[in-house]
């Protein structure tokens, strides 16, 4: 038959496509066109498809071959095509039976030899396909445990394309089944038992846990800031099915998805280097639009040790994502859509010369200012809790008994969650820091002593608009940790506090 055609799936982001492999086979000069809008990868296909061929010991047909990717104006990036070309060749040169080939969608690579290699995003491309109807896939046995994950279809996973020859000729046990979906090993979160000291920043921590809120660090070296920040996943809930499918489909889209684990149900904790550019922050790239940390940190932790030493572009970048919790990238190719909903967790020095006191610090007064001044104001009122460390003192450090376990403030945690989940039932929103401004207003104001409190705060300049938004999530995370259906007035304070950096 000159003419057959195979399904695969294009993504865009985390989302999918199905493509149609459509190979023809005609007289003339042999030789081999792709057409269909592919990317550099996509291009160097044929190449590869046609040398895994012949070393898997089939003849590559010696006609005039046109491979179509429809449709032709989605953009096809990767090299997840190799398979689906091949086995639509075959099937065009009546190498293998017709009616073995026209179901489900292929995905891999090809290497030379025949192997068939594991590729980005198969997660992502699997569940779009089920959205689109479709029940069986074949795929590399490198994905084959994230591809596992995916219910209702029937996945088998190739380790060569000399096994997938075999396959389609009716040996049918060659190919591997998916067995009984693992989430492997995951190593446990360090203890928030380890934090000496610090009760004003484990408190925060324990609110922002509750909340989902931004949290922003300033201390000495050695107070603790790290180790505090590490520690938040520990008593943030583990993520639902749906959010670990979202969380696990943007890792395997980055290439970043251990084959030990293929889901991930822990927040994730991202800790980029103060060098890092905002294409590897925000995500982008020249040719293929790759997620970057934000998006890495989706329903986890975003922690920005020195925040001061990241370039001001990188961090004024953060601005949006934080409030839409998604980011979309747009290129001269496309555009993409990653989601973002993370909490963020700056950490910074006092100064540049990190000095544990203020008198002992070397600094200029106007180089205070300036290196402060590094974190823009319009990033800082999208933090809602602001905290001061200071030093450890020596002889606190010695006698110091173990702080509290993370295992009770997750329960506690958990208990705020739950009662925030029913106050917003019937919405999208789960956690009080998602809920606009305008809904927050119509469900609770506060009113007496401390409507007058956040009143004078304004007046004064403590408070902007925004601030006085994120105090109400604030105190009403206060109120949900205290078992309060409506916040009083020491849960106002408390958030108040909390905003102003006036807690420690």
């Amino acid at each position: 038959m000159p003419l057959f055609c195979t399904t695969s799936v294009g993504l865009n982001g985390i989302e999918g496509e199905l493509v149609r492999v459509e190979v023809d086979l005609a007289q003339g000069l042999p030789g081999t066109t792709l057409i269909g809008l592919g990317d550099t990868a996509v291009q160097q296909a044929k190449d590869r498809v046609r040398a895994a061929l012949v070393n898997s010991g089939e003849t590559w047909p010696s006609r005039r071959i046109t491979i179509a990717l429809s449709p032709a104006s989605l953009h096809k990036r990767g090299s997840a095509f190799d398979l689906p070309i091949a086995v639509a060749v075959l099937a065009a040169a009546g190498a293998v039976p017709l009616n073995s080939v026209d179901r489900g969608v292929w995905l891999g690579e090809l290497g030379l030899d025949g192997r068939v290699q594991a590729v980005r995003g198969v997660l992502p491309a699997l569940l779009s396909a089920r959205a689109s109807g479709v029940k069986f896939a074949i795929v590399p046995m490198g994905n084959l445990a994230e591809a596992s994950l995916v219910s209702g279809v029937t996945v088998l996973g190739a380790a060569s394309l000399r096994d997938v020859v075999r396959y389609l000729r009716g040996d049918a046990d060659i190919l591997t089944a998916t067995g009984e979906t693992s989430q492997g090993y995951c190593a446990e979160s360090p203890d928030m038992a380890d934090v000496l000291g610090q009760p004003e920043a484990r408190a925060a921590l324990e609110l922002a846990a509750a909340g989902g809120h931004h949290v922003a660090m300033v201390g000495p070296p050695g107070a603790g800031k790290t180790m505090l920040a590490s520690r938040l996943p520990g008593i943030l809930p583990p993520l639902t099915t749906e959010e670990a499918l979202k969380v696990t489909a943007v890792h395997s889209v980055a290439g970043v998805l251990s084959s030990n684990m293929p889901l991930v149900t822990m927040p994730p904790f991202i800790d980029p280097h103060h060098t890092a550019s905002d294409v590897a922050i925000i995500g982008g790239g020249s040719g293929v639009i790759r997620p970057g940390s934000i998006s890495l940190a989706h329903r986890g932790v975003l922690f920005l040790d020195e925040a001061p030493e990241f370039k001001r572009k990188v961090l004024d970048c953060l601005r949006q994502p934080m409030e839409s919790g998604e980011v979309l990238i747009a290129r001269s190719t496309g555009v993409a859509r990653y989601p973002a909903r993370f909490q963020l967790i700056l950490a910074s020095n006092p100064c540049a010369c990190a000095a544990a006191r203020d008198i002992d610090c070397t600094c200029a007064a106007g180089a205070r200012m300036r290196y402060s001044g590094r974190l823009s104001g319009p990033l800082m009122d999208r933090i809602d809790i602001r905290i001061n460390l200071p030093a450890l003192d020596p002889v606190s450090m010695a006698s110091a008994e173990p702080g509290e376990a993370s295992a009770p403030i997750l329960e506690r945690v958990l208990q705020a969650r739950d009662r925030a989940r029913r106050r917003w039932l019937g919405t999208t929103w789960t956690t009080n820091s998602e809920v606009p401004g305008s809904m927050l207003r119509k469900t609770w104001r506060p009113s007496g002593e401390g409507a007058r409190l956040l009143d004078r705060a304004i007046r004064t300049g403590l408070l902007t608009g925004r601030g006085y938004d994120r105090v109400l999530r604030l105190s009403l995370t206060a109120a949900d940790l205290a078992e309060r259906d409506v916040p009083c007035m020491s849960d106002i304070a408390t958030a108040l506090g909390m905003r102003s950096g006036a807690a420690a």
